[in-house]
């Protein structure tokens, strides 16, 4: 929208701080290159459109605005002499996308000094070259060492991440090993057993009945009901009493493999009618190697299971093999980020999910929101160990209007009320030196804002601080990271 013109005085301009040290002849310049507009109220250029003027407000309103997600958010409003907006990094020219970064409007008939943004970089770069030369260096080093450093967050995240999962895989391997060592034991203990039964005088009748316990055993190791520790420990004396009548050595040993199994008494009574006298003490060892080897072959399962689950929770992490935008399940997310960072959320600090199963899909890129829970659970973690190591991190999940809310919450520190306006700046925080970058949550803040169209917001006091994310349900028009 443009305005209309209207004579520019240099005496006017020059009343204005940002041109109060410039010469006559520079103001002449101005007036003579630049422009005087008149705005009625309403828009005056818009966030994403090319940069093409330098806007300094002689007289009105100004009110700016910033898009996020499918709302522009009030940053600025004013009435001050000489402030100004548009094309502010003209002077670096082509090196960087000249757009404006913000929408501008009026809320009263407002008057505006414009100069052409080629104008207004020609004049920069000649009157004050030194100043020039500090911006671009600022500019550029910013970006470079945010560039760097945010590299480094990730490789820090990605090294803690991979001792989560090296921890979490390393307790089910290691039990799936030693299962398999005790089960090759029994199973050769068991080859011998046999060959002892089989070298003796048993008709073949009896052989078969053997044989058929030990088939119907089996099938009731996986059928076992789950006791509590009181119910089976009154399960093995029982068994034991039952062992030592019927003169079996070891029956303490024995007795809570057989309760493990879910054998009781008449189950052994079938045993012993089933066999002779002198046959029982061999029966019931070899049952009892039966019973062993199939709950060690259920501790395998049990394990490779559990390695499979994490090695589809780390693929579910990295969406490696996925599309990088896609419809997603948050929960899955979620839970994948949890999982690879339950080494590091540790045993004292209990996890809350409060989920909304009901949610949709939505239209995101996975593993970007991956790191996003990720940099957020992160945080939270280290204000309940500053605030003594224990605590409860609660996930929540709901719709809000047209839009899914993600929350992180937990029980830590809490955010200084003078910090809470600059936590997502660049390289600000609140850990100690060496600690954090103070990139984790400017770079969620782009992945959400910039890229999915969302918002992030906070609310903290100590002992209660939750991150709220919130996300669009439907697809918006993709932008580049």
């Amino acid at each position: 929208m443009s305005g209309r013109a209207v004579p520019c005085s240099p005496q006017e301009i020059g009343s204005l701080f940002l041109f109060e040290k410039l010469t006559p002849e520079q103001l002449g310049r101005l007036c003579a290159e630049g422009r005087v507009e008149r705005y009625e109220p309403g828009p005056v250029y818009t966030e994403g459109d090319p940069a093409t003027c330098f806007y300094v407000m002689l007289d009105g309103t100004v009110v700016l605005y910033r898009r996020v997600g499918g709302d522009d958010v009030e940053v600025t409003r004013t009435s001050q002499r000489g402030v100004y907006a548009g094309s502010m990094q003209a002077y670096l020219g082509d090196r960087v996308r000249q757009v404006y970064n913000n929408s501008m409007r009026v809320t009263e008939p407002t008057r505006f000094f414009v100069l052409p943004a080629d104008t207004f970089a020609e004049i920069i770069q000649e009157w004050f070259p030194m100043a020039v030369h500090l911006l671009e260096g600022l500019f550029f080093g910013s970006k470079n060492t945010q560039r760097a450093i945010g590299q480094r967050e990730r490789l820090l995240a990605l090294g803690s991440l991979s001792a989560g999962l090296t921890h979490e895989l390393n307790n089910p391997a290691a039990a799936a090993v030693r299962a398999t060592a005790t089960l090759r034991e029994r199973v050769g203990k068991m080859r011998h057993k046999l060959a002892v039964i089989a070298q003796g005088s048993y008709s073949p009748e009896v052989m078969a009945r053997l044989i058929d316990i030990q088939e119907r055993t089996a099938e009731r190791v996986a059928k076992a009901p789950v006791l509590s520790p009181l119910e089976a420990s009154d399960r093995e004396d029982v068994l034991t009493d039952w062992l030592d009548d019927q003169g079996i050595a070891d029956g303490w040993r024995i007795a809570p493999t057989f309760v493990q199994a879910g054998l009781d008494v008449d189950w052994l009574d079938q045993v012993a009618a089933a066999v002779d006298e002198e046959m029982l003490p061999s029966a019931i060892g070899w049952l009892n190697y039966t019973v062993e080897t199939e709950l060690l072959m259920d501790e395998i399962n049990d394990s490779t299971t559990r390695i499979s689950h994490l090695v589809d929770a780390a693929k579910q992490y990295s969406q490696l093999d996925r599309a990088p935008f896609q419809n997603a399940d948050v929960h899955e997310l979620l839970d994948s980020t949890l999982l690879m960072l339950s080494g590091k959320i540790g045993p004292r600090i209990k996890v809350v999910k409060e989920y909304d199963r009901t949610l949709p899909n939505i239209p995101a890129y996975p593993a970007e929101l991956n790191q996003v829970w990720t940099n957020l659970i992160d945080n939270a973690v280290s204000a309940m160990n500053s605030a003594g190591g224990e605590g409860t991190l609660t996930v929540r999940t709901a719709r809000d209007h047209d839009r899914l809310l993600v929350e992180f919450r937990d029980t830590g520190v809490g955010i200084p009320a003078e910090d809470r306006g600059r936590i997502f700046d660049p390289f600000f925080t609140t850990k100690p030196v060496g600690e954090g970058t103070g990139l984790g949550l400017d770079i969620s803040w782009r992945i959400v804002v910039n890229k999915h169209h969302g918002s992030i917001q906070v609310e903290s006091e100590p002992g209660d601080t939750r991150f709220q994310v919130l996300l669009p349900l439907t697809a918006a028009e993709e932008e580049s990271a």
